[in-house]
């Protein structure tokens, strides 16, 4: 397989060097505006640049019938437009707030939880994510993702970063530490007891990892926008 590597920071790099453990070619590599020429020698992009280069990015890609697949967060507000450019251009376009296989379990569980705790007034939910100094958004785009899962299986209506004393929203706290790859934790809260649930990455590989198998996948699928959950095949227990 032909990559692009749009954002050649940390994780960039360490995507490269999954990469090339799995016999792939590196094309193109770029963290500056894009050079299209360039672009379309690949099968697929991976991107891992920054919010306000991601959709141009995405877009570019799409436009010029390359496969692309996304992890960079804090830009989702745009998403939707992005999907449509993806219909539009009959393209392939997968974006993951986090594409540890690991995370994407705990997705899983997350929901499943949220749908049990629905029914149980008593507890209260709120949420804690720890990540590396050089992290620029906050809350994270998995903390973001984990809170919308809740909102949509429960009576919250939102989330708050800062928490706020909200009945109905769902407070995040953000922390940022030396060293921390990723770490998010759910907790419901009551008066007789605590339910948490955690992940914590060990290293930016399972990250990489994931969306060099994302890139594998999906250049032998049909037109569409796709997420984790499509390439992992994981169904929640209904």
């Amino acid at each position: 397989m032909k990559l692009a590597i749009l954002g050649y920071g940390k994780m960039g790099k360490t995507v490269e060097e999954i990469a090339n453990s799995r016999n792939h070619e590196i094309v193109y590599i770029t963290s500056d505006e894009l050079d299209i020429a360039a672009l379309k020698k690949a099968d697929v992009a991976i991107d891992f640049s920054i919010p306000e280069a991601a959709f141009t990015n995405i877009t570019s890609c799409l436009e010029n019938k390359v496969a692309v697949v996304s992890g960079t967060t804090g830009w989702l507000n745009q998403y939707e437009e992005a999907a449509d450019v993806c219909r539009s251009e009959s393209g392939r376009f997968l974006y993951a707030s986090n594409f540890s296989v690991g995370v994407n379990v705990f997705f899983e569980l997350n929901s499943y939880l949220a749908k049990m705790m629905s029914a149980l007034e008593d507890y209260t939910v709120n949420m804690k994510e720890i990540h590396h100094l050089e992290k620029k958004d906050a809350p994270s785009g998995t903390a973001i993702s984990l809170a919308d899962q809740i909102i949509n299986e429960s009576s919250y209506q939102t989330w708050n970063h800062p928490p706020q004393n909200d009945k109905l929203s769902i407070g995040i706290e953000a922390e940022r530490k030396e060293g921390v790859f990723g770490f998010h934790d759910v907790t419901y809260d009551s008066a007789i007891d605590t339910i948490s649930i955690s992940h914590n990455a060990k290293s930016r590989k399972g990250f990489a990892h994931g969306a060099v198998i994302a890139a594998e996948w999906i250049l032998n699928q049909e037109q569409g926008v796709y997420s984790m959950k499509d390439v992992l095949q994981l169904n929640t227990p209904t």
